[in-house]
């Protein structure tokens, strides 16, 4: 709980940490946590069971938890935020109402904040003075670019760029009509610098730090009958003003007052009361704080009952979640919406459905996390997040931020680089995943699947059910066709799965897939060999894991594998990512994934916590012609065997260049193996125990407790002798001790 708390996580939730038994935060939760809470975009990639998810749900939670506790003190009268209205005007203070959309304003109003590093935006006060002699402070805290000073009802927000305003830059330069000239001195992060306006005498001038800069402008005859407020424009840099309200740091002299203390009648409020781009601050039932977006329902699953978990103590007020995905009636998704929720977790078909018809509404988004990005990009889910994010104010209406996190399973992806560009201000990397890599502990071969020089294909009387995709050709042995080989390859592929079960005698294996009929396919042969969902115990006995499976049947199946019911998990990609399903000793891809990372997702699934795992790769060494479909009803009940560049659902496999691109991805060359699936003995002197712990000593892969046996028969002797002569040593000082 300390280690956490250490972290700034409040004590309910380190309290809900330790309660599962989390004495100490992962590699990925003590780099992200901080920064989440610190305000920040951040990008992160880590292994799978690295903690990821709690790294960014456990700030999540916190911070929705105290938006939501402003809220309800702000209505009680209480803490207060940032105000709508005409309530705002009241004190001096930074509109909200008249600003940037990447400009954000803390709850106090003083504090101004802006992470776009492109673009400026700026923000002028409530109130502007047009008589007398005034006084405010700025003081900067970070090292990002800004300027502050004055500007009229009429200038744009981008001070000093127009007749109308007049700024004062860190870079030492002031600025009026585009016209940049030296002035003073620079200032970065811990300068104050002080903003004096003399309306009755017509000039501006600034001190840096209490230094009296001199005059910087004579206000022109345009701009001497027009109210003037305090204004900045900010681009990735962080300010907070002070009109008077807290004891100044440099107090002005020579008759200077601060502008909270400005009498009524030189002052004059904004004309910008309500046209701001922000969200609105009546909190609706149907409008979440946070937006979890997960590439497939048994992920999302996952990550709402890691949110259960973390928030089950936090209360006064409870926060409500919502899993909202395809498959499940929507009813009661939308009965929950219409009580009220904080916290959403969803897949992108059913969350696009409820935005969309408005029964989701996206206003109060404090959070946009997009668990697994690579994911939800190779997917086609571009679009819809660029749409999500599009209906998502930059800034609330309590002048927050809008946070984005975004987890990867690598952050070197083009995609992902160029996604983080577009919707992330100025994120901060967590890379501790680095470049694709395959972990020592995975020992991963290929078997390539020849049916020119293994002929099995043309006598056996019983063989995997294949997918129909060559029901119209003449595949009979003798045809000599790519059909034909491309069909015996399917059938040999069946073949080399059972043997590879078999000879490694596999008690615990996933079995990679490319298409659903595939695993359907493959689940219906391990029937024939006489085992299945219903053989518990059984060589062959298995469940399958896929889009067309209902949701209960899918969270069921998942369950029954990782309690080890059955042996086997036939799955497509959809298991690849994400789903913690730890320890495995065993991966079979039946066919390559045609996306070279998604091989090391695959393999990434065994060779965990120092065990050993083995990986085999079934890799055809002619073209296979498989489904890909691209028709409305993504092929149910599509049976167009026609290539797809002429108006079909289909396309050539070419397995050994996809082999090759893994290669070049990975900078190795697979080792190869024989149809028999026996490994070289020499590769770990034989001595390997897939899923066992590897030894420390190398080489040899004994038992974790034959291993360090030795050693610990030697430490305890140590010990032993350390503790003896302890007792001698310190029984001589006692004597002479009592002697005087």
């Amino acid at each position: 709980m300390a280690a956490f708390s250490e972290m700034g996580v409040m004590p309910e939730i380190a309290q809900a940490v330790e309660q599962m038994d989390w004495l100490l935060p992962t590699d990925i939760q003590a780099e992200s946590i901080p920064l989440i809470l610190g305000g920040g975009d951040v990008l992160m990639a880590a292994e799978t069971g690295s903690g990821k998810t709690g790294a960014f749900s456990i700030p999540v939670i916190q911070i929705v938890y105290e938006t939501l506790k402003d809220f309800e003190e702000g209505k009680k009268g209480g803490k207060t935020s940032v105000k709508t209205g005409g309530a705002v005007f009241n004190k001096w203070q930074m509109n909200p109402y008249d600003r940037g959309s990447a400009f954000a304003i803390g709850a106090d109003g003083f504090c101004c904040q802006s992470r776009e590093v492109k673009e400026w935006h700026g923000c002028r006060s409530t109130k502007g003075v047009n008589k007398g002699k005034y006084y405010y402070e700025v003081h900067c805290h970070d090292q990002g670019l800004c300027r502050i000073g004055w500007s009229t009802m009429q200038a744009s927000l981008d001070l000093g760029t127009d007749k109308f305003s007049f700024g004062f830059g860190g870079t030492g330069k002031k600025s009026h009509c585009k016209q940049f000239d030296s002035y003073g001195e620079e200032f970065t992060m811990h300068d104050t610098i002080g903003c004096y306006i003399d309306l009755d005498k017509g000039c501006i001038k600034f001190s840096k730090n209490g230094k009296d800069l001199g005059n910087a402008f004579d206000i022109p005859p345009h701009a001497k009958n027009q109210a003037l407020f305090a204004s900045c424009v900010l681009k990735n840099a962080e300010l907070k003003f002070n009109f008077g309200e807290e004891e100044l740091k440099f107090p002005p002299k020579d008759g200077y007052i601060a502008l909270d203390k400005a009498v009524d009648g030189h002052v004059v409020k904004s004309q910008h009361t309500g046209t701001a781009q922000v969200a609105q601050a009546k909190n609706l039932p149907n409008a979440p704080k946070a937006l979890i977006i997960e590439p497939s329902r048994e992920l999302a699953e996952q990550t709402l009952n890691n949110v259960k978990q973390f928030k089950k103590n936090v209360t006064n007020p409870k926060l409500r979640e919502l899993l909202i995905i395809g498959g499940v009636s929507a009813k009661d998704q939308l009965a929950v919406l219409e009580q009220g929720v904080d916290i959403v977790v969803g897949t992108p078909g059913r969350i696009d459905d409820l935005v969309s018809t408005g029964k989701l509404n996206l206003s109060q988004v404090r959070f946009f996390v997009l668990d697994e990005a690579d994911g939800l990009l190779t997917s086609g889910y571009t679009d819809f997040i660029s749409r999500m994010h599009s209906q998502i104010p930059q800034v609330t209406s309590d002048g927050k931020r809008l946070q984005v996190i975004v987890c990867s399973a690598t952050l070197h992806s083009f995609d992902v680089k160029k996604l983080s560009e577009k919707i992330m201000h100025f994120p901060t990397w967590v890379d501790l995943k680095g470049e694709d890599s395959v972990p020592e502990t995975v020992h991963h071969v290929v078997l390539r699947v020849n049916p020119k020089t293994d002929h099995n294909w043309e006598k056996l009387g019983r063989h995997i059910r294949t997918d129909e995709v060559h029901a119209k050709d003449n595949t009979r042995p003798g045809a000599n066709s790519a059909e034909m080989w491309s069909e015996a390859i399917k059938i040999l592929k069946g073949e080399y799965t059972v043997r590879a079960i078999k000879e490694h005698k596999m008690d615990q294996a996933i079995i990679f897939c490319r298409t659903k009929i595939d695993c359907d396919n493959m689940e219906q042969f391990f029937v024939q060999m006489g085992g299945g969902p219903d053989k518990k115990g059984h060589q062959f006995s298995c469940v399958c894991l896929h889009g067309d499976r209902k949701p209960n049947e899918r969270k069921q199946n998942l369950e029954r594998f990782k309690k080890a019911d059955v042996k086997h998990l036939i799955c497509t990609d959809v298991a690849a990512r994400g789903i913690d399903i730890r320890g495995i000793p065993f991966v079979i891809n039946v066919t390559l994934p045609d996306e070279k990372q998604n091989y090391v997702h695959r393999i990434g699934r065994v060779g965990r916590a120092d065990r050993m795992g083995l990986a085999i790769s079934l890799v055809a060494t002619e073209k296979e012609k498989v489904w890909y479909h691209v028709c409305p009803n993504r092929g149910r009940g599509c049976y167009n065997t026609r290539l797809k560049d002429q108006g079909g659902c289909t396309i050539w496999y070419n397995e050994i260049q996809l082999l090759t691109d893994v290669e070049e991805h990975l900078n190795v060359i697979i080792a190869q193996v024989e149809p028999d699936l026996k490994i070289p003995v020499d590769e770990f002197d034989g001595k390997v125990v897939y899923g066992k712990r590897r030894a420390a000593g190398g080489g040899q892969y004994k038992g974790h407790v034959d291993a360090l046996a030795s050693t610990v028969q030697e430490l305890a002797a140590l010990e032993k002798e350390a503790q003896s002569s302890f007792l001698h040593f310190g029984y001589l000082p006692n004597q002479l001790f009592n002697r005087f």
